[in-house]
């Protein structure tokens, strides 16, 4: 992720982020932030990855995910005091900044792989492995950028917190653009609306005075909106530049296509056209987070949620490099385990982003897109064993046999508009192994223990809140914005509310 530059709703600095920001809006947050919540949010319920046995099954291969909406909709949840739902672990640990080594200037590869070995805090007698794929902070382009803004006005998005925080948020994104950037700006309800046609980004008065004019009402057809958005995009296409679709919806469609299915075989028409897509979720109550997981997952793009104007200034201002630019295309993981050191082992989240083994060669499979300084956190619960070695994969042979790695992770990615990808193999050899974990290992497999407990995962029956919790406050690091101690406040609230 890119560097942080905290400030507040007005713009004005701050010493954190923190658990007690919220939407400055016009509207005071009370009024929306404890608002009653309906059974119409609709979550992606993918089960989880039970334990393998190495001997049969010694691939382990899923797509790489940036996306944040999770952890931004988990700390809505949990301020207004509900159970949460649709807790996505790869996402919440992905939020966070790990001090992961970046790629050399002028590395062939635009990423780094580290992987870390340390026992499982819930589990006595297993292991966790962490992988951290750290992408360069270099952006591929400096040709500017083409941005559609395809925004949602129907009636579900009459709302404090949906439309008035839309526009605030998109004025910060308006802030970051110049004159060497065009904005276009298409509104759908019952119907598509084009307000703004490659207007200079530099012409800020004029692109923020459309903003602060919407207003919702109508049925939503987000799929034409969709079509008008891209055929801008097209139109106004960049060569060698950053070409966007930049989507703020709640999610709920309800004319047209508008299943994620239906509106996924829509966008990936769209996908091969190099033009990317950022998804941005407002709102509670009725939130799609399912569609709108799966459009940003099939239109090469990100998924963020937003819930304050603090979030929004951190994607779309702190992190612009890494929500706009494209740096690895298609990056796919496959994990091969070495039978001599393990016996069982399961893959912590990245559950609807799993692949088949064979789908880690196939160019044409899509899988996850990272920007500048994005980083991707995996991690495995391991059960040791001195189990016999099997046949035909690389630790089966006579030599190798014996080897006391844990783990190779193969790494697969497709330089932008690429139609072919590269392979990159690192293993975890024995000298991964460590009894000291780093600050970063502590902090993010304390993440991973309480989603294990949040989601009522029966794989981590012994996964305890609270140990989490005091192991992630005692890894706070530096922690200069406060995104840590956010954390650990945000378990603090679940345990009040858990109890």
């Amino acid at each position: 992720m890119g560097t942080l530059a905290a400030c507040s709703a007005d713009g004005a600095s701050s010493d954190a982020y923190g658990p007690e920001l919220a939407y400055d809006g016009a509207v005071p947050p009370e009024e929306w932030r404890d608002a009653p919540v309906d059974d119409q949010e609709e979550y992606d319920d993918s089960p989880e990855q039970p334990f393998q046995d190495v001997t049969t099954s010694p691939l382990s291969t899923f797509a790489s995910d940036v996306d944040t909406a999770s952890y931004s909709n988990l700390r809505r949840q949990l301020r207004q005091g509900v159970a949460p739902e649709g807790v996505r672990i790869e996402e919440l640990v992905n939020y966070f900044d790990y001090d992961y080594p970046a790629p050399e200037p002028g590395a062939a590869d635009p990423f780094t792989v580290t992987t870390q070995v340390a026992d499982a805090p819930w589990a006595p007698g297993h292991q966790l492995a962490m992988i951290g794929v750290q992408a360069t902070a270099a952006t591929p382009t400096s040709r500017g950028n083409n941005v559609v803004f395809l925004l949602d006005v129907s009636g579900s998005m009459d709302e404090p917190n949906k439309l008035p925080l839309l526009a605030d948020s998109f004025e910060l994104l308006v802030e970051e653009l110049d004159e060497d950037d065009t904005v276009s700006i298409v509104t759908y309800a019952g119907n598509e609306q084009v307000l703004a046609d490659s207007v200079p980004g530099d012409r800020r008065e004029e692109l923020v005075e459309i903003l602060h004019g919407l207003e919702a009402g109508g049925s939503t057809g987000g799929a034409r909106g969709l079509e008008t958005a891209y055929e801008l995009a097209t139109k106004n296409f960049v060569e060698g530049g950053n070409n966007r679709v930049v989507l703020a919806t709640d999610g709920d469609f309800n004319v047209g296509p508008s299943t994620p299915e239906q509106l996924t075989e829509l966008i990936e028409e769209h996908a091969r056209t190099g033009v990317y897509i950022s998804v941005l979720g407002f709102g509670m109550g009725n939130l799609k987070d399912r569609t709108m997981e799966a459009l940003a997952d099939h239109g090469n793009g990100n998924y963020a949620y937003i819930d304050t104007l603090q979030e929004a200034r951190k994607v779309l201002v702190d992190e612009f490099d890494s929500t706009m630019f494209v740096v690895a295309q298609d990056l796919k993981i496959q994990v091969e385990l070495n039978p001599a050191t393990v016996r069982q082992y399961r893959l912590l989240g990245y559950d609807n982003r799993r692949l088949e083994d064979e789908e880690f060669d196939d160019d044409t499979k899509d899988a996850g897109d990272v920007g500048a300084g994005h980083s991707v956190t995996a991690f495995y619960e391991i059960v040791p064993a001195d189990g016999e070695p099997v046949d035909d994969l690389d630790y089966q042979d006579v030599e190798t046999g014996r080897s006391d790695d844990f783990l190779t992770v193969h790494v697969r990615y497709k330089q932008p508009g690429s139609a072919t990808s590269t392979e990159v193999v690192v293993p975890a050899r024995a000298d991964a192994w460590t009894a000291r974990p780093t600050s970063d290992f502590r902090f993010a497999s304390a993440v991973v223990e309480f989603a294990l407990a949040a989601t009522g995962s029966q794989h981590g029956e012994d996964a305890d809140p609270v140990r989490a919790r005091e192991r992630a406050e005692a890894a706070l690091g530096e922690d200069p914005y406060g995104l840590r101690s956010e954390f650990v406040g945000l378990v603090d609230r679940y345990l009040e509310i858990d109890a």
